[in-house]
Formats: C-alpha cells, structure tokens, sequence
C-alpha cells in the first residue's frame, strides 16, 4: 500500500467530487468483472490519500459459517482459506445479525466492541475498518470487508461511496456465480451491437450500446443494422421489459426473429407484427417496443412502424432538432393478434440525422421525460453534422457522465435501464450541397385528432429560433385551421408539408395542407356566432399571402409568412415536448 502524507479526512472532504467521479470508473469496471480477483482489482483502483486502502476480504455465508471467498492486501497479499462460525463475536457476523453495515473507525473501538477478535485485525496494521452486506434477491449472501492504513471517520459520504460499491461488488459477484456460460452469453450479445460508424452509399449509421445498470452486460435492449436487397437497408432499436437473463435471452431471440422477417422481404408492419406473435410464443409475461425503418440510402426515403417505442428526434441540416412523431401500435406482446401498425413515409434531407434511442438515454440521471429530451437536443444541436461519431459519443456522455446540480457534479446512478443508441444520417454529396431549409411532413389520418397536437408541437420546434413569438403563434394557428378543415369538412387524410428558408431574422415560412377531396374551398363571411367558416378569412389578414392550388387528385391550400428582424428567442423556452408526448 502506498503511503499517504496528508490526513485522510481532510483529504476526502476537500475532494468529494473527484472520488464520486472514480467511482463512476469502478464501477463500469465492475460491471465487467467476471471473478472476485478482477472485482478486487477493480475497487483497488480506489486507493488514494481520499480512499486510503490497505487491504479486502469478501465472506461467503452459509448456513453455519463464514468463509473466506477471497482477500485482497496490497501489503499481505493473499490469504490463507479462512472459515469462521457465525456464533463468533466478529464485525462480519453482525452484519449478519442485523443487515446492516458496521464501521469501526478506530483501533480502542474495535477492542471494546469486539474483544476477542480485535487482535487478529489489529496485528496486520490498520487503523479503520468497515463491514458491508452484500445483498442479493432480498438476502445477505456475503460480507465485504474493507480496510484502511489510515484512519477514517466513516461520514456520510464515505459511508455512501462504500453502500455504493458493496452494492457493485454483489451484483458483480453474483455474475461470476451464473457461470461463465451465462456471462458468454452475456458478452457475445453486447459484441454482437458493437459496430461503430457504417456507410452506405449515401447514409451513414453510428450505434453505441452502454450497460448502464443491473449485473448483466446487456439487458433487454438492443439495435441492429440490417443489411437488405436493392442496396436498402434495415434499422431496428428495442427494449425487452425487464433487465435479466431472461430479458437478455428474450432480446438475443427477438432480433433473431426480426432479422429473419426482414430477410424474407417482409415490409415494416408485417416485420412488427409477426415478431409480436413470435414474442408472446416465448413468453406471455413480457412485452417489448421497438422501431423498425426501412431506409432507401438513395433517395433518403424511410418507412418507418412504431410499437410503442419512445418517439424518433429529427436533427435538421442547421441544428434544429425536433420530435419526430411516428404513429404507431400497441408494444409487442401485448396483443398478438393486433396487426395495426402503420407505416410512415418520411424522407431525410441532406445533412439531416434521425436519431433512435431507448429511454435510458432520456431518463436516465433522474430525469423525467421533459428534463431528458432537453438534455439530448443540448448534446445533438451543436457541431458540424459530419461528425456523427462525435455527435453519438456526446449523447453518451451526457447520461454516463458526471450530472451537475446547483453547481456540483454527483456521478450518475448506475441502478438504471440500459442505453442503445441508433443515428441515420443523410449525406452531402458535392454535387448536391445542402440548401438552407429545414422541412417537416406530417400525415393525419381521420380517426386520429391526436396528430393535430403533434402538428403544432412540430411546427413550433422548426420555428425555435424565430425572434417574434406571436408570428409563431400565428403560423400554428393558420395551420391548424387548413388541418381542421380537412378533417372536419372532408373524409380525407390531411398532409401538412412546413418549410423554413432564408437566414436567421429573415426567415420565410411556406406551409401547403393537402388532401385528395375534389371540393374547393370558397372564402365565406361567416356571422357573429358562426362556429366555422373562418379558415380562409384569417389566412387572408394574417398571412402575408397564400392560394389554392388544384392537383391531379384533390388541392393543396398555401400560405407564406416572413420573419421580421427581432428580439432574440428566449434560450430557456423549451417549444418542443419530449420524445413520445403530445402537447
């Protein structure tokens, strides 16, 4: 053990925010440790004058005793095979008794409290020690003894560092207790989602996966990138309910099954919808959500189906991100003979990435929903779109990183859901150099009045950065007006197309609602208590212009309104809800 110069309490009070952010590294550490000699190994990397290790020891119980599973003194190295009954008046075997911790911070006190057993901890040199349960499925299945060659007084936050870690080490040691069969399992499904950026000729895909929490390298969620005929591609992201083996096994056939349906060139539905199926024959106690998109590089098309899974976020050209609301269907598993799940129709423009996660992305740090999509817009808005790796590593950082509150960063929790992350990138070729515009499509069927909020809350994240408040309000409702119409007067789907041109403060918005009905509307004057019939009057005073434009099937209604030089946007508005909500 290294020597230590300064005191060890006023070391660890000057330095909180360091030790919590090396326990973040110890404990991904453990989160790999496959035995108790790479467990101790891990917590050994602790040691510092804040952390002034001398040596460990992990208990295993049993009925009658306590035996030594392993000891780890980085001056006494290993030890003997040790066994002691639980009758014994020993640190370890209260913890038994009671199920809690105990700390003896000095020499005199272990000697009053534990008289005849003091002198064998005594003799090795330390000066503080701590007795922690190592819990597992509600019951204490060992004890974790750790040493100082310093003396510690054991406050509140080293006491929280050492609950902290003996929690890690049970999980850890309860991994090296599954075999190693369980944990090559384990592995191979976290190698098998390993693949960094891919391109494909005129796409680019970057993934990442981060075991965030649980004893398992990987849970229930996962990605896969597909490879399809026609130079086409598939991308799928889910999440198994629950974070166990038999989440992970569940997940590993799931994909299995979805890489099988897509290879037999079934389309996005069919693909959600058998898996569905598939699902409830392995287990009818689990559901999962999942996205599946079928990406043409080419063109830039996607045909994207939804099963429950949190919404997609657009990142636009210059910046602007949004919530991509995708309609979708039930998760799977939950009904297995539910076949609707609709396919959407988008297409990514030059420079455009869509963005797929699970929620452990958003919620993970104790965010809620809100919290955590304005956390992910800070991490995806700034830089150059073709960093996408960078782009990608940012978003993870921003959940695996230090979380900073009122000026003070606190590790992040690791009891939480796993993280997949998928990101879809249209890219620039020289011959086709992305324009200055940022475009949204938006389909509303007419049994779902549900998308006219979405409508609204997409049209005011493409205007975020638009400096006149009530010009965007005006936008969403003119806006919504030609939609109601639509669905109120007609028994067509409506389609909103919203483009935004031109430079910051002098911003052009076109906004063009179709449908495939043949009656054209006709401006009207409508009296004092109409309740309809001023759609197209309001267009007329508010926009600055607009028409009727007849198609081959049906009309489109236009209007245009330019921004006006003005008063910067509030940067703490948040315009856009979360990821998978409505406003």
């Amino acid at each position: 053990m290294n020597d230590h110069d300064d005191g060890p309490q006023a070391q660890a009070a000057d330095s909180p925010r360091q030790r919590d952010a090396t326990l973040i590294g110890v404990g991904r550490a453990l989160a790999e440790a496959a035995s108790v000699e790479e467990v101790f190994k891990a917590v050994g990397s602790l040691d510092s004058p804040e952390f002034p290790l001398d040596g460990m020891a992990v208990f295993d119980v049993t009925e009658k005793w306590l035996s030594l599973l392993g000891r780890y003194g980085y001056r006494s190295g290993h030890g003997r095979t040790v066994r002691m009954p639980i009758t014994t008046d020993h640190p370890a075997t209260e913890v038994l008794r009671t199920g809690h911790a105990v700390y003896v911070p000095t020499v005199e006190e272990y000697r009053e409290r534990f008289p005849t057993t003091w002198r064998l901890a005594a003799r090795k040199g330390s000066l503080s020690w701590a007795f922690l349960p190592l819990v597992s499925t509600g019951r204490i299945t060992g004890v974790w003894l750790v040493a100082f060659v310093d003396r510690v007084d054991f406050d509140s936050g080293m006491r929280n560092t050492l609950l902290t870690l003996a929690q890690l080490i049970s999980h850890a040691l309860d991994r090296a207790r599954t075999g190693e069969a369980e944990l090559a399992l384990s592995r191979g499904l976290r190698s098998s989602m390993g693949r960094g950026a891919s391109e494909y000729h005129g796409m680019t895909v970057a993934s990442r996966y981060v075991p965030t929490g649980g004893g398992q390298l990987v849970g229930g969620d996962w990605y896969d990138v597909i490879d399809l005929p026609s130079n086409r591609l598939a991308l799928v992201i889910g999440d198994v309910q629950g974070h166990d083996l038999r989440a992970a096994s569940l997940m590993a056939q799931l994909r299995t099954a979805v890489h099988a349906y897509a290879a037999e060139g079934h389309g996005p539905d069919a693909v959600l919808s058998r898996t569905s199926r598939f699902l409830t024959s392995l287990d009818e106690d689990r559901f999962a959500t999942c996205i599946y998109i079928e990406a043409d590089p080419a063109s830039g098309t996607l045909h994207v189906a939804r099963a429950g899974h949190p919404h997609p976020v657009l990142r636009m050209a210059d910046g602007t991100c949004l919530t991509k609301h995708i309609k979708g269907g039930l998760p799977l598993g939950l009904m297995p003979d539910e076949d609707d799940y609709p396919v959407n129709v988008m297409v990514l423009q030059a420079g455009e990435i869509m963005m797929l996660c699970t929620d452990g992305l958003i919620e993970t740090g104790g965010r809620d929903m809100h919290t955590g999509w304005a956390r992910v817009r800070e991490a995806m808005s700034p830089g150059p779109t073709g960093d996408l790796e960078g782009m990608a590593d940012r978003l993870i950082q921003s959940v695996a990183g230090p979380v900073t509150e009122n000026g003070e960063e606190r590790p992040t929790p690791r009891n939480e859901d796993d993280i997949a992350l998928l990101m879809l990138r249209r890219d620039t070729s020289t011959q086709q150099p992305v324009r200055p515009v940022r475009r949204v499509l938006i389909t509303i069927e007419q049994d779902q009045a549900e998308g006219l909020a979405e409508a609204r809350s997409e049209l005011r994240a493409l205007l975020h950065d638009w400096g006149q408040s009530d010009l965007v309000d005006t936008a969403v409702l003119l806006a919504s007006e030609l939609l109601g119409n639509v669905l109120v007067h007609t028994d067509q789907a409506a389609v909103l197309i919203a483009a935004v041109s031109g430079e910051p403060g002098r911003h052009t918005l076109r906004v063009e609602v179709s449908d495939s009905g043949d009656e054209l509307p006709h401006q009207r004057t409508p009296g004092e208590l109409a309740s309809s019939g001023r759609g197209l009057v309001l267009l007329d005073i508010l926009s600055d212009q607009w028409s009727v434009r007849p198609e081959s099937e049906g009309k489109t209604v236009w209007f245009e309104l330019t921004e006006e030089p003005g008063p910067s946007p509030d940067p703490a508005a948040d315009p856009d809800p979360p990821p998978g909500t409505a406003r």
